[in-house]
């Protein structure tokens, strides 16, 4: 590509880690813009209205980075991007991701909750709580809420200050999730959610929840494994498999 490619991210971003793979794999070169150590990045993309990352630039246009397929229409390329897997087996899949967030959030001792993540000023409270913001930003956004990032990245309420609040309160999200999939027969998951990054298909957008709550789940592993505790019943490859996750679990 003639111009200049740009990718804007930031440490601990799902959807960062994988646009910087997706550009690899596919051999474009970028310039890369991590906005946690240069403001002037952020503020270039606010200048275009851009609030969060990853954001791909190519000259003088802009794209949230959320979705391979646009990805590849937007810088002209073409990939390899598997179908996404059938909506109950994504289902299935993000109900045990649910299960193992919880387990392992149990295991973490209540002094790390406030501990920072590598190169991010993110706790791994806040991580938690995440993975469970996740899922309830996305049942809203079934009911004709727009899926809003800042939503997404709302702080933990102030209740949810143990590991055992935190686990409890993932387990009410859990069981809500269950509820909503249990009485959506009528779904053909073509149905539209309008995001922060475009309308998208229910599809989609289910995808793109489970593996988001996924990838943060395996950062929690990582957590843990750093405290020298071993996950227990840890999520492996196979469990995952069919998500499109980055190969990482964090920025190298």
């Amino acid at each position: 590509m003639q111009l200049p490619v740009t990718l804007y991210w930031q440490p601990g971003c799902t959807s960062c880690l994988r646009a910087k793979e997706f550009l690899k794999q596919n051999c474009v070169k970028f310039k890369s813009v991590n906005i946690a150590d240069d403001v002037s990045g952020f503020k270039e993309l606010a200048k275009h209205g851009m609030k969060s990352v990853p954001v791909l630039r190519h000259g003088n246009r802009f794209l949230y980075a959320q979705v391979l397929a646009e990805m590849a229409d937007f810088l002209k390329i073409k990939a390899q991007i598997s179908d996404p897997l059938p909506m109950d087996e994504l289902a299935a899949k993000l109900d045990a991701v649910l299960a193992a967030a919880q387990g392992y959030i149990l295991q973490l001792p209540t002094e790390s909750l406030n501990m920072n993540l590598p190169g991010r000023k993110r706790t791994v409270r806040e991580l938690s709580y995440h993975i469970f913001r996740i899922v309830e930003c996305f049942i809203h956004a079934t009911s004709g809420s727009k899926l809003e990032d800042k939503a997404l990245n709302d702080s933990p309420r102030g209740d949810l200050s143990t590991t055992h609040d935190l686990a409890s309160h993932g387990g009410k999200i859990a069981e809500d999730f269950r509820y909503w999939w249990a009485n959506q027969s009528n779904l053909t998951g073509m149905e539209t959610i309008s995001t922060y990054f475009g309308i998208q298909s229910l599809h989609t957008v289910m995808e793109r929840t489970t593996w988001h709550s996924a990838q943060h789940t395996r950062q929690l592993m990582m957590v843990l494994e750093k405290l020298g505790i071993d996950p227990k019943q840890p999520l492996s490859p196979a469990s995952l498999s069919g998500l499109p996750l980055p190969t990482d679990v964090w920025d190298s």
